[in-house]
């Protein structure tokens, strides 16, 4: 017994593999009490001792959480970053990158991103004199003029949301700091079990943890992580989220943490599944065209084939017979669930044009689809079905 006290006390073996990762990761077991399961630490603030020294490495739940502590943790191991910070959503990731910047200085937006994310930027960049541009960063030409410019910061997706185009990272990573700039890439799409960004050059990775992360459809939360902590922007991104206090709760990291631990196992079930659907649905005459990076005819398959483990589950539809044929598309699902958001069990399909209303860039055409680990029979004769309405 008191071999194994110790044993526990010295903590687990490394763990040598990213399936192995994934359950213990902040998941150490909880010595004071010897539970499996990661306790929730709720307390909003901590204690001093009578010469008003803390306690406790904790002083007050907007500077830190002992849950959350296990979350960073969690997350710095799955990216292979050195320091990592849990927010309370995708979007307050994006405003204390923002807040770092400065007036005068310049920010580089991939051409096609995430529609909230760029109706944030661009509203807040406008009020902080910031210049926000926006380039397709595949364009040699396009990017070399933008990074002539001396940007501070270069911030991708790849794969992109909605349209699915593929960004070569590496390539990407050595022209960016090149310029002396830095590379923020989302790895919301991909996750760290198909994609690690840092690996590939990228200074900073972020997440909507709401989506694959989570994968229930219930929790939002967003975290930001870096490879090098004396980074001068990261520097003052831990000073903003501080004092912004834009933090999740316990609850949620506990949650998160919970979720993780199957992350594996139903990212690589959503792309068995995303994989066969494409394939089909690249076949249906009402289909124009399937945006997916796993097929041979997407102009980043080349790319995606090496920078990531597999293709994603997400791909999108362009619908036969414009706006309509989209819309008489969805309506017609019945087990596919019209919703916003992705990443989760239940697979999704969203008409992004209707959501993102009349100041859209996305064809108007376009159905996206977050695939879920149901049985892929029974997807596809939903989507045979709905096609049938088109």
């Amino acid at each position: 017994m008191a071999a194994n006290k110790a044993a526990d006390a010295a903590g687990p073996a490394v763990p040598q593999s990213f399936d192995t990762l994934v359950v213990h990761a902040g998941r150490e077991i909880d010595h004071a009490t010897g539970a499996v399961a990661p306790p929730i630490v709720v307390s909003s603030t901590y204690t001093r001792d009578p010469d008003g020294e803390l306690t406790g490495e904790h002083l007050y739940g907007r500077y830190g959480n002992p849950t959350r502590d296990r979350l960073e943790r969690c997350l710095c191991a799955l990216e292979g970053a050195a320091e990592g910070r849990a927010l309370a959503s995708g979007s307050a990731v994006a405003h204390v990158l923002l807040s770092c910047l400065e007036q005068g200085d310049q920010l580089v937006v991939s051409h096609d991103m995430y529609f909230g994310t760029r109706r944030l930027l661009t509203q807040l960049c406008a009020r902080c004199g910031v210049t926000l541009r926006s380039v397709d960063l595949s364009d040699d030409d396009a990017l070399e003029e933008a990074l002539a410019a001396r940007p501070r910061l270069v911030m991708c997706e790849s794969p992109t949301n909605p349209l699915m185009e593929v960004v070569d990272l590496e390539r990407l990573a050595e022209r960016v700091h090149a310029a002396e700039a830095s590379l923020l890439v989302d790895n919301t799409m991909a996750t760290p079990v198909l994609q690690r960004p840092l690996e590939l050059g990228a200074d900073f990775v972020m997440h909507s943890t709401t989506k694959f992360l989570s994968g229930h459809s219930d929790v939002i939360g967003g975290a930001l992580l870096t490879k090098d902590p004396s980074h001068p922007m990261w520097e003052r991104a831990l000073d903003v989220h501080k004092l912004g206090g834009a933090v999740p709760s316990p609850f949620d990291c506990w949650l998160l943490l919970r979720s993780v631990a199957t992350l594996k196992l139903r990212v690589e079930r959503q792309v068995d599944n995303a994989e066969q659907l494409a394939s089909w649905l690249d076949g249906q005459p009402a289909i124009d065209r399937v945006l997916y990076p796993g097929l041979a005819s997407h102009p980043g398959h080349a790319i995606a084939d090496r920078q990531m483990r597999r293709p994603g589950a997400m791909l999108s539809l362009l619908v036969r017979d414009g706006f309509e044929g989209a819309h008489r598309f969805t309506g017609a699902l019945q087990l596919v669930v019209r919703a916003t958001s992705l990443g989760g069990v239940h697979t999704l399909a969203e008409h992004r044009a209707q959501v993102e209303g009349p100041d859209t860039s996305t064809p108007p055409n376009l159905v996206r689809l977050s695939v879920g680990i149901e049985a892929v029979d029974d997807l596809r004769a939903d989507l045979e079905r709905a096609l049938a309405a088109v």
